[in-house]
């Protein structure tokens, strides 16, 4: 008999039904997961005939295990479908965009017929810059309308995009311009952040030094501040896309054609570059966007507060709600304590109907405490969704309560870059939903729990999750290297695409998501995961967001070492003594059992992320094992690892 892949500790018996107004006249039923498990194949190109196709298939899916070809034969636009047929329909003068800038006075909104013509002039730019079907585009930009323009303008000339975050270093930068060979990029001058403008070309100039194939460079101004110009190479977005014509007849492509790529930190230095194609995604994330967030196009104001720059903002920001006709709210700020109460006011002024953020940003908000919402009138809010990572379950009902007013559902979401959309979630009209728990595959994906010999786990057991059949918004490979694709998804359980993820199966069966196996402790026999202590640590009434590694031990093997974040509400003085300390120790061990009590707490006024709210335990790792540290360019405040270690000594150890 196999050992246990991972221990599942923790229980949650809270349950919420869907509310009765939500359920009457929701998008998606009980009969939805019916329809779905009766005839997957059939029901997924139900959702299909939802686009507008120039040409039908022949075949749904052609599976040629790890390959997939979905809608053989199909020919589309995944432009025509996002925006021309809107505007065709009549629905031109709708907005598709209210964009808020990072200061106060910034506003735009953007029409679809605004945005039709916008990407118009794009694409008759990049055509002229001899950007031709099939070559690939970089984009280096934030979060402003014009990114939006160039991934779309990209789509309807079959350039496929490579959407690189505008946090990211010139060194990844340069790894991605070259991996996809890349010959044409899209930047700006600068960007705002937190009020202050930052430039943003001088990184692309530096790695554009070791791209010698890179023949153009587009550059939106964005901040007005000078730049360096290499003359030849470098053109203004006002000289030559805004005089551009705004006419421009879009060709239709193959449904497997190459929409764009995205790239994922690999275990190696060379980053994976995760291939998406257009008529299968364009399916699964209309299909997902319309039925997880229960979208009336009619009357939601949606709000997707990722970035561009991540598969979330490509899925959930632009494709997803521009094929369903969305009206979005696009912000180009991030929370921060100088305007705690910027979102709130925000939410407010806009009538923000459906909330779709992370976990991380919960957790920042929740610190910040509930008397900076208070003042502002939420009321509009029907729908909240979470992404990115497992939420704890008191973030969720803090969420839930005082965001969501105790009466808005969560989707709490989970998918991959490599997934295209949404797999695993809640539907909002049918689910009773459990806090923290991601519940059941979405209608028409089939998941797994498994365990180190790949056989499926029983109730209350957990190991390794795995999605089973093809999915049409899956990964077609990884850009250039087709063994990598097999040996990193497809080699560790036969016939199943392995997720790198843990997961659970609850007493009822719902699965709970456990983080990377690369997070997963081994503390004196017991595999345990980090998220499982993580939750166990916020559940503390004083305790906002915690980290949690395993660290070198001489007796258990690892030792668990917790990083916690007091909330707002917490006195100084009351948070730095060993009372303190001791009061999180115990509640961990009366939560999920004394294996799990951390062998050492260090109380920090902030925990390492980078510019997207992920935390990097890598470096916690580090600090709790005395290393040396790594890269932390890529840090939203690079001082944060150096505060942490000056504390680190030997606080919060069980002597």
């Amino acid at each position: 008999m196999s050992e246990p892949a991972l221990d599942a500790l923790l229980h949650e018996t809270r349950r919420f039904d869907p509310p009765a107004d939500l359920a009457r006249d929701a998008n998606a039923t009980a009969a939805t997961y019916d329809a779905a498990a009766a005839d997957r194949l059939g029901w997924w190109e139900e959702q299909a005939r939802g686009l507008t196709w120039s040409a039908p298939w022949a075949e749904v899916l052609d599976w040629q295990l790890p390959f997939a070809k979905w809608f053989v034969g199909g020919r589309l636009n995944a432009c025509v479908n996002a925006v021309d047929r809107h505007v065709d329909a009549g629905a031109g003068n709708k907005v598709a965009f209210h964009w808020i800038g990072d200061g106060e006075r910034e506003k735009r909104d953007v029409t679809y017929a605004d945005l039709k013509r916008e990407v118009c002039k794009a694409a008759n730019a990049l055509t002229s810059l001899g950007v031709a079907t099939g070559d690939r585009v970089t984009i280096y930009m934030p979060m402003i309308p014009e990114t939006i323009v160039t991934m779309l303008a990209c789509a309807r000339i079959g350039a496929p995009h490579n959407v690189v975050f505008c946090g990211f270093s010139s060194d990844s930068l340069r790894g991605r311009i070259l991996d996809s060979d890349s010959r044409v990029v899209v930047t700006t001058d600068g960007q705002y952040r937190r009020g202050t403008p930052t430039p943003v070309k001088p990184a692309v100039d530096e790695a554009l030094e070791g791209c010698p194939d890179v023949r153009q460079v587009l550059v939106v101004r964005r901040t007005g501040d000078e730049v360096a110009w290499t003359a030849g190479r470098d053109v203004w977005w006002h000289d030559v896309v805004e005089p551009a014509s705004d006419s421009h007849v879009a060709e239709s492509f193959d449904a497997e054609h190459p929409l764009f790529m995205m790239y994922t930190s690999g275990t190696t230095a060379r980053p994976k570059g995760i291939l998406h194609t257009t008529g299968g995604y364009l399916t699964h994330v209309s299909t997902t966007h319309r039925m997880v967030f229960d979208l009336k196009p009619d009357s939601d104001i949606y709000w997707c507060a990722a970035d561009i720059g991540w598969i979330t903002g490509h899925s959930y920001i632009v494709y997803g709600p521009l094929l369903n006709q969305a009206t979005s709210i696009m912000y180009e700020g991030t929370p921060h304590p100088a305007d705690k109460a910027r979102w709130w006011k925000l939410i407010q002024d806009h009538k923000v109907t459906i909330l779709y953020t992370a976990p991380t940003t919960i957790r920042t908000l929740m610190k910040w405490g509930a008397e900076e919402l208070a003042p502002y009138d939420l009321s509009s809010l029907r729908l909240l969704g979470s992404v990115g990572e497992p939420i704890n379950p008191e973030a969720w009902i803090w969420y839930r309560e005082h965001v969501g007013g105790g009466r808005t559902p969560i989707v709490d979401t989970w998918w991959q870059t490599e997934t295209g959309g949404i797999m695993i979630t809640p539907l909002p009209g049918v689910t009773a939903t459990k806090p923290g728990a991601a519940m059941t595959p979405f209608p028409g994906i089939v998941a797994d729990v498994v365990d180190n010999d790949g056989k499926s786990v029983g109730i209350g057991g957990g190991g390794f999750l795995v999605l089973t059949e093809p999915w049409p918004g899956m990964l077609r490979g990884i850009w250039g290297d087709d063994q990598r694709y097999k040996d990193t998804y497809w080699s560790r359980f036969d016939g199943c695409y392995f997720a790198g993820d843990g997961a659970k199966k609850d007493d009822d069966g719902d699965l709970w998501l456990l983080g990377r196996v690369d997070d997963v402790m081994n503390v004196s026999g017991h595999r345990i995961s980090t998220t499982e202590v993580e939750h166990a640590l916020v559940s503390h009434p004083s305790v906002a967001e915690a980290a949690v590694v395993g660290a070198a031990d001489p007796t258990t093997g690892q030792a668990i070492v917790a990083f916690v974040t007091p909330r707002g509400s917490v006195a100084e003085d009351e948070s730095s003594g060993d009372e303190f300390v001791q009061s999180i120790r115990e509640h961990v061990a009366k939560q999920i059992g004394p294996i799990a009590k951390p062998r050492q707490v260090l109380v920090t006024p902030e925990l390492p992320k980078t510019r997207s709210g992920k935390i990097m335990r890598r470096l916690l790792r580090d600090i709790a094992e005395h290393r040396e540290l790594g890269d932390v360019t890529t840090l939203l405040d690079p001082t944060v690892t150096d505060a942490i270690r000056a504390h680190m000594g030997d606080a919060g150890k069980d002597e």
